[in-house]
């Protein structure tokens, strides 16, 4: 028997999120959609923050092997959007190597618009397959940050990088050309990670790729878990635009001031502590203390300008210390807090301080579109 209903045109794992700047002037949602496994929610009333907010989340808490999720975004405009978990995104085993789970992001910021991405960590567990590309297509002018991070899996289960494998690509495009000729000369292009989408004439700033396979190339070369040297966490910072180039600034003037070779301390401790404390500024105070928590906790960092982006490297033989040191550096700077209000960084707050989703006053799971007039 024919159906008297169209067929649907959606497609299993994708979404779509268009923030612009509302009739009220601040930043808000003008379209919301997403299908199983993916799930986005938000505010059930914007507030009046800073930007408008959206979690990404997965029906069951995680990936399970073969699951494919691809989410467009747009950032219109002036519009300013900040995108969060709550909690780790798990990546379940895989049936065999060969059944890869998936996800990709499109991002299209415009001119004047911002993105400020700093999520939960993924935790790929045992036996899991992972693929992930974000591409990142920026205007002049627009502003983006980034956070890409993993961990070694369950500890509490024993799991040390004990997944198959674990691949990540990052690309932050510059975007050429006005808005009609993209129109004109819009072209997608293909690859074995799903499409991308490139415009004609775009220029390529930043291509981060982190390839953990546990399946060595030869047996006399170490494993996944030996070459991680105990390390339980590893990420990457990209920075790139105007609202966030103080916060980029401050990475690589903060990489520039760590002890070099033959800089050495000699005295104990409790000695230098105490002349520090008497002769340093507040500001010198708090990095004497953070290099201190670095050298405690075995944190490893390095940060570079790359194309006129920031991009930072860190990583920490405790997840807990991997995000006190994140969140404290991006907290010390105050950028994002300003741009982007104090909800965008709730993923990397440390435990003492406020519950993630107080600032929210209600959550709401998105609708298969939510219009202006509806988030007014």
């Amino acid at each position: 028997m024919t159906s008297p209903f169209p067929k649907s045109s959606s497609v299993g794992g994708e979404g779509l999120i268009v923030a612009a700047l509302l009739p009220q002037g601040h930043s808000g949602l003008e379209a919301m959609t997403f299908q199983y496994p993916l799930k986005l929610i938000t505010a059930m009333r914007p507030p009046e923050t800073k930007s408008a907010l959206v979690f990404l989340l997965t029906y069951g808490g995680g990936l399970v092997g073969g699951d494919r999720v691809s989410l467009a975004i747009e950032v219109r405009p002036g519009a300013r959007l900040s995108l969060a978990t709550q909690g780790h995104t798990k990546i379940f085993k895989s049936p065999s190597p060969d059944v890869v789970t998936r996800q990709l992001m499109r991002v299209d910021v415009a001119t004047g618009g911002a993105l400020c991405l700093l999520p939960d960590p993924v935790q790929p567990f045992a036996e899991s397959v992972y693929n992930q590309v974000q591409i990142f297509r920026m205007a002049r002018g627009a502003s983006l940050c980034l956070l890409d991070w993993v961990t070694q899996g369950r500890r509490a289960f024993g799991e040390d990088w004990s997944f198959v494998r674990w691949t990540g690509r990052n690309e932050v495009w510059l975007a050429e050309g006005s808005e009609e000729d993209d129109k004109k000369k819009k072209k997608k292009t293909e690859n074995e990670d799903g499409p991308g989408m490139v415009e004609k004439g775009d220029r390529l700033l930043v291509r981060d790729s982190v390839v953990l396979d546990s399946r060595g190339a030869h047996p006399q070369f170490p494993s996944l878990r030996e070459t991680m040297h105990g390390l339980a966490v590893t990420g990457t910072l990209v920075l790139r635009g105007p609202l966030v180039k103080a916060l980029g600034d401050f990475f690589l003037a903060e990489f520039a001031a760590l002890p070099r070779l033959g800089a050495r301390d000699w005295r104990s401790d409790s000695e230098a502590k105490l002349k520090q404390q008497e002769t340093l500024a507040p500001k010198e105070q708090w990095r004497a203390e953070r290099l201190r928590m670095e050298k405690e906790h075995r944190v490893l960092w390095s940060a570079a300008s790359v194309r006129g982006c920031v991009v930072v490297k860190f990583a920490a033989p405790d997840f807990e210390a991997g995000r006190r040191w994140i969140g404290s550096m991006l907290a010390e700077e105050g950028s994002i807090a300003q741009h982007f209000g104090e909800q965008a960084l709730m993923c990397v707050r440390i435990k003492s301080e406020p519950n993630s989703l107080d600032c929210l006053g209600g959550m709401k799971e998105g609708q298969a579109s939510l219009h202006r007039s509806s988030t007014a």
